[in-house]
C-alpha cells in the first residue's frame, strides 16, 4: 500500500505543479497544455481567464488528492483495494467537479461577451 500512497501523493504534486504556470498566466494558447477547447484556443483573453480559473480547481484537486491519500492510508485495517478505490473516487470527484465548473465559467464569460456585444 505504500507504493499506492507514493503514487497518489506524486500525482497530487504533479497536478499542483501543472496548475502553477496556468495560474500565473505564463502559458500561451497551445494545443498541448491547458484548458484546450476551440473557444479558448481562438480567443487569447478567454484562454487566460478560463485557464486561471481551471488551474485553481486543478490545484485544489491536487491538494485534496494528497490529503486524502494520507488520510486513507492512516485508516486502520483498510484493504489495499478499498484504499485504491477511495483515493481514486475522491480524485475523480474533485477533478470532475473542477472540469464542470470550468465549462460553466467559460459559458458565463461567453454569455457576458454576447451581452456586451449586443449593446
Amino acid at each position: 500500500m505504500e507504493t499506492l500512497l507514493i503514487i497518489y501523493i506524486f500525482g497530487g504534486l504533479l497536478l499542483v505543479a501543472l496548475s502553477i504556470p496556468l495560474l500565473a498566466k505564463k502559458i500561451r494558447p497551445n494545443p498541448w497544455y491547458g484548458f484546450r477547447i476551440s473557444q479558448t484556443l481562438e480567443n487569447e483573453d478567454l484562454w487566460y481567464k478560463v485557464n486561471a480559473y481551471a488551474a485553481r480547481r486543478l490545484f485544489a484537486a491536487g491538494i485534496v488528492t494528497i490529503i486524502d491519500a494520507i488520510a486513507f492510508y492512516l485508516v486502520p485495517d483498510i484493504s489495499v483495494d478499498a484504499y485504491a478505490l477511495a483515493c481514486l473516487a475522491v480524485f475523480v470527484l474533485t477533478f470532475g467537479i473542477g472540469i464542470l465548473q470550468s465549462f460553466r465559467y467559460l459559458k458565463k464569460l461567453e454569455q457576458e461577451g454576447d451581452d456586451h456585444a449586443g449593446q
